[in-house]
């Protein structure tokens, strides 16, 4: 029956042949980034300090002492991530990489499929192709998977963790977190979204297990006050190299300090400003507020905190699948020029203009995610302002076509990309 499926065979409907020509692309740019993107050679490698530090741990050795005057990849798992990831040394670095690439790629895929059941897609619908392709044409699974780096499993970490909140599963939600936590504490910020929603057992696991585990590992490390004396103060601090945060550029581009606070001290309380608009009028429709709440948490750590690497934004994904939700913040140009400034694999490097094209590559992505939460805070402050001009923020604050579902042009995305909604093939020949 599976066979039957892959049988060659013209399209009678749109939805089949956007299947047709989306599934065969979709599925070799996955086997491409992980088969030849990934195994090919890169300069840079996250994974030679990993596998370092689980061979330092398990014979024994100190796993914190990095040179930290050095540009190459820096180890800064916290002990209890070392506890975790030790057992990647048991194997030879080659077949262990490889390894680690493999299991990323499947919990990315994990992850896409998930989602696409979060967001009521089956896999029979284009949004599934399209949104594979999407997710493996862009720089934060190409260079992943290249780099040898833990963000896929990350990702599946924050997609299950959102599952489990909307159904109100929380210990388990916060055991999942706790996992994510121990190895990269980046996806802590996520705890705000059941921190704003009352779901006060998620932190019982979500912080229970980082301990419990961290416990355990710390008498087991030869050196664990390094790094609390070290690692730690070295990745709270802000870098001028591989860092596309607000105070990373500040430092490359020379601001002074004043200027870069106040540009942190803006958006932080923009920041703010769109979590109450979105906690006061949209924390009870569930699904819009976890995952927007999330992305515009995790944008805002990239961008204000010491450190954020273009990569950092798989994280986002669920933020972006909000787009087809029908009171989606990003349904308008202005979010996906922002996207295309941080998901993108383009360099913007020019032999020609040189400076020009160095301003570009490094300024897009701290940029996009900038633009990613101003337009984030417009839609949802226009929203607010047009519904108190009208006296009806007690009914929410989604627009009058939003509330009339028969007005014209509100043919939800799910129901387009499903092909249930077959407008081309209804029109009179």
């Amino acid at each position: 029956m599976f066979l039957r499926q892959l049988e060659p065979r013209t399209a009678r409907t749109t939805a089949e042949a956007m299947n047709f020509a989306l599934w065969p692309f979709a599925v070799l740019t996955v086997l491409h980034q992980v088969f030849v993107k990934a195994t090919n050679f890169t300069i840079t490698d996250d994974f030679a300090p990993v596998y370092k530090a689980s061979l330092a741990f398990l014979n024994g050795r100190a796993v914190y002492g990095e040179n930290f005057d050095l540009t190459d990849p820096h180890y800064l798992y916290p002990p209890s991530g070392t506890l975790l990831i030790a057992p990647l040394a048991i194997i030879d670095p080659e077949r262990s990489k490889w390894c680690f690439i493999a299991l990323n790629a499947v919990a990315i895929i994990l992850a896409w499929y998930f989602l696409l059941k979060l967001f009521k897609f089956s896999l029979r619908s284009p949004a599934a192709p399209l949104f594979l392709l999407a997710m493996f044409a862009s720089e934060t699974v190409i260079n992943t998977l290249t780099f040898g780096n833990v963000n896929g499993c990350v990702l599946l970490a924050e997609v299950l963790f959102i599952m489990l909140l909307l159904k109100r599963r929380d210990l388990w939600a916060g055991a999942v977190m706790g996992l994510a936590i121990a190895i990269k504490p980046t996806i802590a910020p996520m705890l705000v979204v059941p921190l704003l929603r009352g779901q006060w057992k998620v932190f019982w696991t979500a912080l229970g297990i980082p301990v419990a585990l961290t416990a355990i590992a710390w008498p087991l490390i030869k050196d664990p006050m390094n790094f609390v004396h070290r690692t730690w103060p070295y990745a709270m601090t802000a870098r001028d190299y591989f860092n596309s945060s607000i105070p990373g550029l500040g430092l490359y581009y020379g601001l002074p300090g004043w200027m870069i606070l106040a540009l942190r001290a803006v958006m932080a309380v923009l920041v703010l400003a769109t979590l109450w608009l979105l906690w006061r009028y949209y924390r009870h429709d569930d699904l819009f507020f976890i995952c927007t709440a999330s992305g515009v948490v995790l944008a805002a750590e990239f961008l204000i905190t010491a450190l954020g690497q273009q990569y950092y934004s798989m994280l986002l994904f669920p933020f972006l699948m909000t787009v087809v939700l029908r009171n989606s913040v990003l349904r308008n140009w202005p979010a996906w020029v922002a996207i295309f400034g941080f998901m993108t694999y383009d360099k913007w490097l020019l032999d020609s203009w040189q400076s020009i094209g160095r301003d570009l590559e490094y300024l897009r992505v701290t940029l996009g995610w900038g633009l990613l939460l101003v337009v984030t805070f417009c839609v949802l402050g226009d929203r607010y302002l047009t519904a108190r001009r009208k006296g009806r923020l007690d009914a929410g604050l989604d627009p009058d076509f939003l509330l009339d579902p028969a007005a014209p042009g509100t043919v939800p995305m799910a129901t387009a990309l499903s092909g249930r909604h077959e407008v081309a093939d209804s029109l009179p020949a």
